[in-house]
């Protein structure tokens, strides 16, 4: 009886690890602002994971809603249609955002330093 419950939690346990890392599968490059990529196979470990890039209009293309009957998937298992794709997708439209925000501040200040120069 022990056995068959420690054998129960364990595989509990397991999937809950494989979900996770499937859920957490999304990935954004600060080098590569324009797509994300997500795994084209069910990922077995991160070191291993086979990943296609999709345009970052792609992820969370649905808002969350139900998808189309007709709809092809990007991402192994819709990971890029989740609730986690959805807030991964705000997150990094805030970073990105702050990130060109900033770089207009900073280009501003230049022309500004170049202007009080000139005079």
């Amino acid at each position: 009886m022990n056995v068959l419950l420690f054998m129960l939690v364990f595989f509990l346990a397991a999937a809950a690890v494989n979900g996770d890392m499937l859920r957490k599968s999304i990935v954004f490059d600060k080098a590569t602002p324009d797509v994300f990529y997500c795994p084209v196979d069910k990922p077995i470990t991160f070191e291993k994971m086979y990943v296609r890039s999709r345009p970052l209009k792609k992820l969370c293309e649905f808002d969350g809603e139900r998808l189309p009957e007709d709809y092809k998937s990007d991402c192994y298992n819709d990971v890029d249609e989740s609730d986690f794709a959805c807030s991964e997708k705000k997150r990094i439209m805030m970073r990105l955002e702050d990130e060109e925000a900033e770089a207009i501040r900073a280009h501003a200040s230049v022309v500004k330093a170049d202007h009080a120069n000139a005079l």
